[in-house]
């Protein structure tokens, strides 16, 4: 008897902590909500300036266990959007279960203390209509989100299946779930997840019904804000099978894409190191054989501040012109204009002399793998003030030095061109006899013009550059006389303007 009115006891004591606690987190969330949204909508800014949106909380309601309220997302006030017309919004309806221990995080078996549990679904507007529509009703996705109690979020995403069919149109989409955890102050982030499959079907411009479809896409990685306000981290991403087919029949397959991006900052504090790894397992163009691929890329050396101040500027330049709808409709100018943006801070991200290297890229078939690596160092132009006179000064004010070496196996690349020549309609023996013409004509015509050398039945191409001097495939010539070989100008030293004499006037008849 006394066992079981200690065991109530014990009962109805957690249930009077549970209940207090829970009222506390309510009001706890209910005082600081003001503070998130405000956030929040810095995020948004510092992250996604081009968005235009901002967040707002709407019709809050506390009870004790639980709370409820929308939040809405509409565009900056004066401010142009692509998606949202002034007066439209996107409603996010938000179910908040008060901790210690939030109902939601219960049914889930979770025991851990949390301020709270928050399930998220999109509210069904005239914005929202067309995706509750391939939802089949529903809302496209659910979200479930625990809040720690010192800030930290973790969500749970669920994307819902999708599918659409009209005419010449159709989208199918698996669904997909995924986890997004942040710190309290949005500089931590990770993002880890999957979806099986997605197919769409169009007509592109020449009327032709084309479909892209994937399986099996997965995500995992995390970053963070350094001291120079960039972030950094690293991401993987990896897609099973990508299939391109254009009239119903399969123009490309690409089997075993890996993605994996990371970077850090270094030692020294100031500089950051980035590097890029890409593979790509297969690809098959109308049912031929390519081969496959791998890239390396790094960057190292990259100046922190300086890489954020030119990140800054450049998207600055970059809403500028999308402000313009003269330049940002015509896709010809804007590119004009985007390219000379990113000229603009070049010599910004030249300030830590940063060096890339690319070891190796390669293409591998049946008959043998391709390589091209590259070492380049460059050089801060601000060191050097003086306006350059000559073409070796101009590129030695940018670059310190340069090493790179393009190996190709005649076989290897007899295969690939064998196939490409069966694409084009060629019989296999035509083909073959066709690719080994192609390639020993390319050879003869690299080695008549000393670009490249053969040596083991193998093309090879090494330059080296440094301080004026080029060395290609191990012979030594000043700048000026490499690019004189393939026709090219050289810079030439500025002259002072001379204002010619006018001619004198023709009287009139």
């Amino acid at each position: 008897m006394k066992k079981s009115l200690v065991a109530v006891g014990i009962i109805v004591a957690l249930g009077v902590v549970w209940t207090g606690g829970a009222w506390y987190t309510g009001k706890q969330i209910e005082g600081r909500l003001a503070e998130m949204v405000t956030q929040a909508n810095a995020q948004i800014k510092r992250n996604a300036p081009e968005a235009n949106v901002e967040l707002s909380a709407q019709d809050y309601k506390r009870s004790l266990f639980s709370s409820q309220f929308a939040l809405q997302i509409k565009p900056l006030p004066g401010s142009t959007n692509p998606w949202l017309k002034p007066g439209q919004s996107i409603v996010l309806n938000e179910h908040v279960d008060h901790g210690p221990f939030p109902l939601a995080q219960l049914k889930s078996f979770s025991l851990t203390p949390a301020m709270a549990s928050v399930h998220t679904q999109l509210v069904n507007n005239d914005v929202t209509k067309a995706l509750f529509e391939i939802a089949k009703g529903e809302s496209p996705f659910v979200a479930d989100t625990r809040i720690s109690y010192n800030g930290d979020t973790r969500s749970d995403i669920a994307l819902r299946p999708l599918s659409s069919e009209k005419e010449n149109e159709k989208v199918a989409f698996s669904g997909g779930n995924f986890r997004v955890s942040a710190d309290k102050d949005g500089n931590a982030l990770a993002l880890s997840g999957e979806a099986q499959s997605g197919l769409v079907d169009t007509v592109n411009e020449f009327g032709q019904k084309v479909q892209l479809s994937f399986n099996n896409l997965k995500t995992d990685g995390s970053s963070e804000i350094t001291e120079f306000d960039e972030r950094t981290g690293s991401q993987k991403m990896s897609v099973d099978k990508l299939t391109i087919s254009v009239e119903n029949k399969e123009m490309a397959l690409l089997e075993g894409m890996n993605l994996t991006a990371k970077s850090d900052v270094a030692d020294d504090k100031k500089n950051i190191n980035s590097q890029l790894d890409y593979s790509l397992n297969s690809l098959k163009v109308q049912g031929q054989d390519l081969g496959s691929g791998n890239l390396t890329l790094k960057v190292g050396q990259m100046d922190g501040k300086a890489w954020h101040q030119a990140s800054q500027q450049y998207d600055a330049q970059i809403r500028a012109l999308m402000a313009q709808p003269d330049i940002a409709q015509n896709p010809e100018v804007y590119q004009q204009k985007a390219t000379e943006a990113f000229l603009n801070v070049v010599p910004l991200l030249l300030k830590g002399e940063p060096v890339i290297t690319v070891a190796p890229l390669s293409w591998k078939n049946a008959k043998g793998e391709s390589t091209f690596n590259l070492s380049l160092f460059l050089k801060d132009p601000s060191t050097t003030p003086d306006a350059p006179q000559t073409l070796a000064a101009q590129v030695d004010r940018n670059v310190k030095s340069l090493d790179s070496k393009l190996t190709i196996p005649v076989d290897m690349a007899t295969e690939l061109m064998t196939q490409v020549a069966k694409l084009q309609g060629y019989q296999q023996e035509d083909a073959a006899k066709l690719a080994n013409q192609q390639v020993k004509g390319l050879a003869a015509m690299g080695q008549m013009f000393r670009i490249t050398t053969l040596e083991n039945n193998t093309i090879l191409t090494s330059l080296q550059y440094a301080n004026g001097q080029v060395t290609l495939n191990g012979e030594k010539m000043p700048l000026e006389q490499f690019v004189g070989m393939f026709g090219l100008p050289g810079l030439q030293p500025a002259q002072p303007e001379i204002n010619a004499p006018q001619a004198p006037a023709v009287p009139q008849q």
